[in-house]
């Protein structure tokens, strides 16, 4: 059992508890009943969204787009690198077909690894978002094998009680063939499909290692509460981005 269902566990247990003695000491215990029915929602909430997101990772790696695609609120998107945005199930169910024909084929190989979720369910409960971290093997026929490694940052809906996904973008960070490594292959991403061309561009335009990006955060520090959004990073002529103060953040660094 997770530590999270045990929590809520012993949250409902302890409001079950108070009723009686709310009675008796009046409005703040029935805050406090309240306070305890709001937490268990979010933890419910966030759990939700972890198994939606979770089963998206599985249909995806199975190429069951019309499944994944499902998944997605009437006006959610789906952005990929910098293949650029696709809007709409029916937009997202076609560009998935870049990855390879419905159900996939010999020969082809997509696994998304989703790991270590950071959830945030605002106060509300109709929204969150997710910071995930995505680990990648793929394979075409007459290819060598990629690995490769990236960042979701996601966004999430609750429509009609149901959680949904309103934005899903995967930052690939690095790409390399399977044979050579890292240290001696990197192979950048794919821009826009002439065959089923995006909504819209690409809304962050980047390049994966050797260069270095990392995207901004949708949470904030949990210790400091300070914003990660607009954090240092060095500059990329090539894409047209200026430094973000990395030298002097160099400055500022510990001896």
């Amino acid at each position: 059992m997770s530590a999270r269902k045990i929590i809520t566990g012993a949250l409902l247990l302890a409001a079950a508890a108070l009723p009686v003695a709310a009675q008796a000491q009046g409005g703040d215990m029935r805050s406090q009943i309240a306070a305890y029915k709001h937490r268990v929602m979010l933890l419910e909430d966030q759990d939700a969204v972890e198994n939606l997101q979770a089963t998206f990772g599985y249909y995806f790696d199975k190429g069951l787009w019309n499944q994944a695609a499902d998944l997605f609120a009437a006006n959610g998107s789906f952005e990929y690198g910098q293949r650029g945005v696709y809007i709409g199930p029916a937009r997202i169910r076609q560009s998935m077909l870049l990855f390879g024909p419905q159900g996939l084929a010999k020969g082809h190989l997509n696994n998304h690894m989703m790991l270590q979720p950071i959830i945030v369910v605002a106060p509300d409960g109709r929204t969150a978002t997710g910071r995930w971290q995505g680990m990648v093997m793929l394979s075409e026929p007459g290819q060598n094998g990629k690995w490769g490694v990236g960042l979701y940052e996601n966004e999430y809906v609750k429509d009609g009680g149901v959680w949904k996904i309103a934005k899903l973008h995967f930052y690939m960070t690095a790409l390399t063939d399977y044979d050579l490594g890292f240290a001696k292959s990197a192979i950048q991403m794919e821009g826009p499909s002439a065959l089923f061309p995006p909504d819209k561009p690409p809304t962050e335009v980047y390049r994966s290692f050797p260069s270095a990006y990392l995207p901004p955060f949708s949470y904030k520090h949990p210790v400091t509460g300070q914003s990660l959004k607009d954090l240092p990073l060095q500059g990329d002529d090539i894409v047209g981005r200026p430094d973000r103060g990395m030298d002097s953040e160099k400055g500022k660094a510990k001896p």
